[in-house]
Order: structure tokens, then sequence, then C-alpha cells
């Protein structure tokens, strides 16, 4: 055990005699020093020799960690309260292919969020919930607690007052995770138990930690922000080409359309069919679209037709022989991507397929692998001791996958590995892009595991058109954010299954701020473009409208994630921590700290029953911006639920930079700047950009072309006059843009309306020509401003009484 930094404490028990196997280095690497540790167990040492106790504190750290040695626990506390974090006195069993540990919570004290991937009906972690962590292609992920396509053995745990810490034990292996309220029970079938404790105190904090360990959020380009549409059953190319008509005639944004397996020779990755898609048409519809600054987008699976192989040694191997699988091609084999020349393949094969459709991104599908067909055990991995609850019916671990006996490079077994596959190949597919375009890669993954988010984004797969599937996408898109991997979306209006005019409207309206936003549909369904019906195409233009409007603050928010962790879409107590009412709210998000997000999850609603946090909150939707609720504690609402568009408010606090909508990012980055500042009571807030060509390989690099200025408001009473000043701080300004491109307009929310009138004053100049609003709503707005991003500037609003 050792205190690796003042906010992380490792703790690991294996077995000293014999090597086990463990999380690669590659994927997480990690300090291997232990100069703080103490052995227990090591060759000439016996528990008669040991203490019976020991203790490691730092005055620096807020982490005490004990141990105990007859009978062995061990327990780590905050020492600062005196609050246990972790405690495992009750039991620990340490095989070869089992392992188990429980560590006791304090009953009613203690609100869990994380573990994954599961659907589950709320975001808090309820007692006698169980999480089986192994990578899964369910047909479908609408089925409640069943092990999905990922495995995140991380949980944050929130105390009363606000202290947040996490734990993660690094395991790949197959596990069951039983709460009980007043414990959790780690049930393993290999590995060893290599838990990090990560302090906090803030919930923010813990995933700063937490992904300073296991990787930064890869940072995405800018253009992956804008709405995608994507259908499996697009019939040939002229059937994309009047899904993108269909949009621009309907004016709904477009930034990107997707091809599933559509596109594919009989299934095969890296071909085109040559009768729907042939690359005589297929690469002209392409051009266009890059001409128009729109992107496409193809799927690829982790399986290659066993006709269409190398002559290499670059596959999985079971018994000496290649796999042979059965996928969407037939028999298949399946790389393996912890091999380098398996890697190099993936990468050649990507670059020469790119010389024929220069595709903007990759759509990795398939990777937990899955697998059509059914295996016979080979040896006793095939079948452990101990079965895990797969699927829900403790189904065999062979079941819809590659064995477990299964071998990789190096005599890796796939029982050991499996849960790292896709984030291997989404690793090896990130690569590929890198080195082939020189940008910034987009890659989307299905599979995953903590460290992915540094490689790719995630959606949260197969969904169905039903309205708990809506409600309960907010609960994965939340814990995604806690694992690491902030941009991640659910298939809007649902994958399978037809949907209605009024679900699918609702979906748009939630939709439109899930951090990855793109439609996606099963080729039974009906068509549901979102420019099909009336309804749905009006709510996507308010919808899309607003979202296009604050992709200067969602693309801040992407830089804040990559270089601290932060989710996109937070749940409220990450910006309300003390307010243990917002522990259990999962019908409504924020986007970064005061974006608050009310969706309506239920059919025929006309209100919504919304809870606000103290303070001022703002309505974003209402052209005068009206103070909607303020609050010296936080209370629920009920809200008007109009049948165009979602709740959506701004906190008192903040400073929002937004531009003008359009139908591309692109054209919409060409506008001037506006900024929404949000006043709190005392007259205050802040806000921040960031601005960079979106396609950069690093964002915000030592010595990159980027631009972040940080915008801060305050307010001052002195004899009767009112002083409301914002002041811009140019952090940094090596984006040549940023020069040229201005802020136009600034709108204050909340200000005081003046019973004598006014004065504006920019950098301490009269403004006399400059076009102001004071609304009776508390809204003012002054326009026909000029402020070049990149120099900074100080508005007063000044006002007599």
């Amino acid at each position: 055990y050792s205190l690796e930094t003042d906010s992380r404490l490792h703790v690991r028990i294996t077995d000293a005699d014999h090597p086990r196997w463990e999380v690669p280095q590659d994927i997480i690497p990690r300090p291997t020093s232990v100069s703080e540790d103490v052995l227990l167990g090591s060759p000439g040492m016996d528990n008669a020799t040991l203490p019976s106790s020991a203790t490691i504190s730092k005055v620096s750290s807020d982490l005490t960690f004990s141990i105990h040695t007859n009978p062995f626990h061990f327990t780590v506390s905050r020492r600062s309260t005196g609050d246990i974090l972790f405690d495992t006195s009750a039991t620990l069993i340490f095989k070869d292919r089992y392992l188990e540990v429980t560590t006791a919570l304090p009953a009613g004290r203690a609100s869990l969020y994380g573990f994954g991937e599961h659907t589950k009906r709320t975001f808090r972690l309820q007692p006698n919930d169980t999480f089986t962590l192994w990578n899964e292609d369910l047909e479908r992920s609408d089925l409640l607690d069943r092990n999905l396509y990922g495995s995140h053995p991380f949980y944050m745990d929130v105390r009363p007052g606000g202290n947040a810490h996490g734990v993660l034990l690094l395991n790949s292996n197959g596990m069951d995770i039983l709460y009980g309220g007043s414990y959790i029970t780690y049930k393993v079938i290999g590995g060893v138990l290599d838990f990090y404790f990560f302090a906090g105190p803030s919930p923010l904090a813990v995933v700063d930690q937490y992904t300073q360990f296991i990787g930064r959020p890869a940072p995405m380009p800018y253009w992956s922000f804008g709405f995608h549409q994507c259908r499996y059953g697009y019939k040939n190319v002229a059937d994309l080409e009047e899904v993108v008509a269909g949009y621009a005639k309907a004016k709904i944004p477009l930034e990107g359309v997707w091809s599933d397996i559509d596109y594919m020779d009989h299934g095969q990755d890296f071909t085109l069919d040559p009768i729907n898609f042939p690359v005589n048409r297929l690469r002209p519809f392409v051009d266009r679209l890059h001409s128009n600054g729109q992107k496409y987008v193809v799927i690829i699976d982790p399986e290659i037709k066993r006709q269409a192989t190398p002559n290499e040694d670059i596959f999985l191997k079971r018994n000496g022989t290649n796999v042979v699988g059965r996928v969407w091609p037939g028999e298949v084999y399946f790389p393996d991507f912890i091999n380098p020349r398996a890697v190099e393949y993936w990468a050649q094969k990507i670059s020469e397929f790119r010389r024929t459709i220069p595709v903007d991104g990759l759509w990795c599908d398939m990777n937990e692998p899955s697998n059509f067909g059914a295996w016979q055990p080979l040896n006793a991995l095939d079948d452990p001791p101990y079965h895990i609850n797969n699927s829900g019916t403790h189904r065999p671990l062979n079941n819809q996958t590659v064995p477990v006996s299964t071998v990789h490079y190096n005599g890796v077994s796939e029982y050991n590995a499996h849960n790292l596959f896709g984030l291997f190949e989404a690793r090896a597919t990130h690569a590929a892009l890198l080195k082939d375009t020189a940008r910034r890669p987009f890659v989307l993954t299905r599979s995953t595991f903590p460290g992915a988010g540094r490689y790719a984004a995630h959606w949260t797969g197969d969904n169905s058109a039903r309205w708990d599937e809506l409600a309960n996408s907010i609960n994965t898109m939340l814990s995604f954010g806690l694992f690491g991997i902030p941009m991640v979306g659910a298939d809007l209006c649902g994958f399978r299954g037809n949907t209605s005019q009024e679900l699918c409207s609702r979906w748009i309206q939630l939709g439109a701020f899930y951090p990855f936003a793109r439609a996606h549909t099963e080729r039974t369904t009906e068509r549901r473009e979102l420019y099909v019906w009336e309804s749905t195409a009006q709510s996507a233009r308010k919808a899309f409208g607003t979202r296009y409007r604050m992709l200067p603050y969602i693309y801040t928010l992407m830089y804040e994630a990559h270089t601290t962790g932060a989710p996109i879409a937070r749940p409220l107590f990450f910006s309300y921590p003390r307010d243990a009412d917002t522990y259990g709210v999962d019908k409504q998000f924020l986007l970064g700290r005061g974006v608050l997000v009310s969706p309506v999850l239920q059919p025929g609603a006309t209100t919504v029953d919304a809870y606000f946090p103290a303070g001022r909150w703002f309505s974003l939707y209402d052209h005068n911006y009206p103070l909607t609720v303020a609050t010296r504690t936080g209370k629920r609402v009920t809200l008007q639920a109009p049948v165009d568009s979602a709740n959506v408010h701004l906190a008192g606090g903040n400073i929002l930079p937004l531009q003008q909508p359009a139908l591309t990012t692109s054209a919409a980055r060409q506008g001037e700047f506006h900024l929404l500042v949000a006043l709190t009571e005392n007259g205050t807030a802040s806000g921040e950009l960031f601005l960079d060509d979106g396609e950069s390989m690093e964002m915000g690099g030592v010595g990159g072309k980027w631009t972040l200025v940080k915008f801060s408001c305050s307010t001052a009473e002195s004899k009767g006059i009112i002083t409301t000043t914002v002041s811009s701080h140019v952090v940094q300004n090596s984006y040549a843009p940023s020069r040229a491109q201005v802020i136009g307009n600034v709108v204050f929310m909340g200000l005081q309306s003046p019973a004598k009138g006014f004065t504006i004053y920019v950098n301490n100049v009269e403004l006399k020509a400059a076009r102001t609003k004071s609304r009776t709503t508390g809204a003012f707005s002054v326009s026909g401003l000029s402020l070049a991003i990149g120099k900074e500037f100080q508005i007063k609003v000044v006002m007599s009484h």
C-alpha cells in the first residue's frame, strides 16, 4: 500500500509467491515504486513477525490507511472528519480463480454512483443492486440491470455535507458486485485485488484525480458536437443523398451522415457494396458533403472474413489455430489488438480504405467482441468454479463472444483480457486515424473499460423507442461522465421499434443536450429522420438551434474535460454538493456548471416537476430571459412543458459564450459571439471560452495554437450608483482567428431596473452609439459592439437609483 499522491491511495493484495494477471501497464501506466509499501506475506515473512496493525498517513493528505493482521483487514478513512470510507473487516477470500472482499458502508449516509455498464432506473445506486461486469453483446440494451458492453469497477461515494471520494478496483476479470446499502461485496474470478482510493473531497475533484490516473478524456473534434444521422438500412447512395436533402429542405442542422454495415460488401470491413455503394457514386457524395462542411462516418467491426485474411500470425488463437467465429460476413478471424503487428495491419487497412473513401471518423461496433456462434469447453478456464451472473441468467462466459480459453499475443488469455478487447481496438483505431490524417481523431466505441475515454466516445447501444428508455438514458450518460468518457449519448428516438411523434419530439428535446447527439434506427423500423414529421422538425429546429448557439460553451466544456476530467453532462450535486436533495435527482442534469436541462419524460405531460438548487435561474428558451426561480434553499417547481421544447435554465453566476446558429458547425463558427451574463443576487458571474481550429491533434497543449479567455462580472454600489462590470482576461491568444472574431452583443440577466437611467462604458469610454434595450424582466442587452475575443476588454453598466 502507498500514498502515490496526496489524493490517491493504492492498496494491492496479491500472491507474493506466484505472479498473477494484472491490467497491463500500457493500458493504465502506474508507479512501480514500493518505497512506502509493506509487503504482507512476502517470502520469509509470516504473520507472527508482523505488527498487529499499522497506519499510513501524511499531513498533506486527507486519506489515512490502517491495516490489521489478526484477522487481516484494512480501513481507509478521511483524516479531516474521521469518516471511514472503506472497511474490509467482514470477509476476504483470495483463491486462484475466486477473490472476494466486502467493505462496510455507513447505512443511510453513503450515496453511491457508478459501476457499469448497465441500464438502470436510477442514477444513484439502490440497495440490493447487483452489478455483473463482463462485456457482453446483449441484443437489447433496454434490459434493466444486465451487464452490457463495458466494464467499469469504479464508484463515487457522496456523504452528507458534500464530501465525496472515489474507489476503483483495477481488475479486468469478470466479477459480480453486490451493493447491499450497508456494504459492497466484490466477487471476482481472477487477477488481483488492486484498489485505488481518490480523496476528493468534491465530486469534481474525484473525477479530476480519477482521470489523472486512468487517462484524460480525448479531445473531440469540433464537428463531432454537431448533429449526426444514421440508419441501419440506408439502401444505397441515393438514399443518403435524399437524407441530406431532406435535412437541408427542413432547415434542420446536419453535421454528419453515417453508414452502418449496409455500405459493405457482404458485411466485410474495408469494402464497398459494388451495386448499392460503388466507389464512383459514394466518393462524389462524400466529396459533396465535405464541400458543404459536412462529414461522413462509417462502422467497422473487429472481425475479418476468413477468406480475406492475410497470411500473418495476427489473430486470436485457440488450441494452436486461429479462432473461427461467425459474424456478419460469415466465418471470421478476430484481430489480436495486443499484437503490435495486428495494430499495424489495422492501421494499414484503415489508411488504404481512406484513400478510396476519405471518412472523417470511425465507429467501432461489435467489439466486446461479439460472435454469433457457440463453443464447447476446451479447458478449465471455460468453466470457472464461480459463475458470475452473466446476462442476468448466469450464462457461460463464452456466450456470444470468443471463448475465454482463447489466447492472445504473449500468451495472454481471453479469460483475463476479455474486458479489455474494446479498449485495445479503440486505441488501435485512434492511433491509425491520427497517423493517417494528422488531425484529431473521432472514434466511437461500444465496448469500454477504464481508460477508453483517452481514445473514444461512446453511445449507449441498441436502445428501444420507449419512454422508460428515454428517461434511463440520462442515468447512463451521467455514469459515463464519472467513468472518464464524457462524449456520450443515446440513439435519439430509439434504435429498436417504432416511435411516436410525441416520443420522438421529446427525445429530440433531450438529445439535443447529450454531449454526443446522433439519431440511429434499426432497418425494420419506420423511417423517422427528424424532418419526417412537422412536429419533430419543429422540435429539432428549436432544440438544435439552441445547441448550435451553445457550441462555444459546449466545446469549452470539452477543453475542461480534457484537462481536468470534468464531465460535460453532470448530475446536479456536482455543482451543489452540500444540497442533499440533489443526490437523488436523475430526471434533470447540468451541462457544465450551470445549464440545467429539465426534459419531459412522460407521455402526455403538459408540466414538469423540476428541482432548482439555491440561487437564481433564468430561462434560456424565452427570448426575454425572465427570472424563473429565485430561492435561498433548493425547491421543486412545476414548470409548463411546451410541446416543442424542454425547459433549459441558466444559473445565476454564469457567463455563457454563444454564437449564431447555422446548419453546420463550420458555418456557425463564422458568426460573431454573444455573451449571456446571468447575475447572482450580489451581481457576480464568471465563465470562459476556449477556441482553436477544432481539429489539431492536441487541445490546449504547450506551444499549440489556441485561445483561452476568462470572463468575470462584479457589481458595486456607492451613493445610489450601481456599477456592474464585465471584464475579460486573455490567458492565451495564439489562435489567429480569435484576434479577428468579435463579441457583438452582451445580455445581462438579473440586473436591477434603473430608476433614473444608465450609462455604458467600454474600456472606460462612454458608449453612445451602441444599441441598448432594458426589459422589465431584468434582462438588459448591449448590442452593436465589436470587441475582439483575443483582446482584453471591460464593459461597465452604471445605473442611478
